[in-house]
């Protein structure tokens, strides 16, 4: 039952999907960017530069090693942490960069490689909502040493909770297998499967970060529905670009043309000079049967991170929260509710002030050059 045969499979059909030479299954994507950060040798007393702009899991793992998480602003485009801020925040004690591809849109990998290996850092990659997603026609998970995937019932697709780390060396793949079963020598499924009396030893102390066959079969058959489910997502998202290009008070999200995102979440931008605010905006939107949720949380303004770090201005990413809206998005969604979104929030906000000459067909050229991984 607990990470037999089936997450072997997993394991096996996953890397192979994103491209990756190994795949190691654990309980969550907080525990997959833990043992990550473990194995990339952050210890106390370092310093992990990551966005605020996150779910809090993403500094929390920074903050079970004992390392300091410095938070970096984010670009008000594509949301993602903002590599000019990023330059300004190393010091001597930084050891990495915990790079979060906001909302699946990927972040601009290669320019945080080569940032990071002039500066002797190592790059870990916070994939938790980048499933299916694709840098430069190559699927995310197989670009870097490390990068962290989650299967929790918000993402593309789910065990129930779950996660993934990937990665390009042997090494690393050893030691994550290691750690993720309490440091045991010997995993279960050896032990059992074996014909000899076999006695485990424990090498270090690791964690009980295991998943169990019950989640990688249904993650199993998750996997095989994927491109589907990002297909249809990105057929949403693009519904949604449409309708709302063109609205002086409301901002798209941005897909540089060498990405691919997934859209596990689909982010308005609503402008001050909106007739509403976005917090009156979702109300409305409920009141017509329409769940939104608000902007991407900043960490930094938890009650947990200011009793640690005290006040701290983030104001790009502050706005991006406050002003930010989730629209519904989900494989399977009707052309009738998609257009039912629409036509709410077009009401509520207004409609665009003219058409953008050339926008339907600059938009095409975009979705041609835009390889589907």
């Amino acid at each position: 039952v607990t990470q037999g045969p089936r997450v072997r499979e997993f394991e096996e059909k996953f890397a192979a999907y994103v491209g990756a030479p190994h795949a190691i299954a654990v309980s969550s994507c907080t525990t997959a960017l833990h043992l990550a950060l473990i194995v990339a040798g952050i210890q106390a007393g370092d310093e992990v530069i990551c966005p605020s702009m996150s779910y809090i899991a993403t500094s929390n793992s920074i903050l079970y090693c004992g390392a300091r998480p410095v938070f970096a602003e984010v670009e008000p485009g594509t949301y993602n942490i903002d590599i000019g801020h990023v330059r300004g925040l190393i010091t001597p004690k930084t050891r990495a960069v915990l790079l979060v591809h906001q909302m699946g849109m990927p972040a601009d990998i290669d320019a945080y490689s080569e940032l990071c290996g002039k500066a002797g850092l190592v790059l870990i990659e916070d994939a938790a909502c980048a499933i299916g997603s694709a840098y430069k026609g190559n699927r995310i998970g197989s670009h870097t040493d490390l990068a962290c995937f989650s299967f929790h019932p918000r993402k593309v697709i789910t065990t129930g909770d779950g996660g993934m780390i990937t990665t390009r060396r042997e090494d690393h793949a050893d030691r994550l297998r290691l750690l993720r079963q309490h440091g045991m020598s010997v995993n279960d499924r050896a032990r059992h499967e074996s014909r000899e009396v076999i006695f485990e030893d424990h090498l270090e102390v690791g964690y009980n970060y295991r998943m169990t066959d019950i989640q990688a079969a249904v993650g199993i058959k998750q996997l095989e529905k994927l491109d589907w489910i990002v297909s249809e997502r990105r057929r949403i998202a693009l519904a949604y670009n449409e309708a709302f290009t063109g609205i002086d008070c409301i901002r798209v999200p941005a897909e540089p043309v060498d990405r691919f995102s997934n859209f596990q979440s689909y982010s308005l931008y609503i402008g001050e000079d909106a007739p509403l605010s976005r917090n009156e905006l979702m109300a409305r939107l409920l009141e017509k049967g329409i769940a939104t949720r608000r902007g991407i949380m900043t960490s930094h303004r938890t009650t947990a991170y200011h009793r640690i770090f005290g006040s701290l201005s983030l104001p790009i990413s502050e706005d991006l929260s406050d002003r930010s809206i989730i629209l519904p998005l989900f494989a399977g969604m009707k052309e009738e509710e998609t257009g039912h979104v629409i036509d709410s929030v077009l009401r509520l906000v207004g409609k665009r002030s003219g058409p953008v000459p050339g926008r339907r067909r600059g938009r095409e050229r975009t979705e041609e050059a835009r390889k589907e991984p």
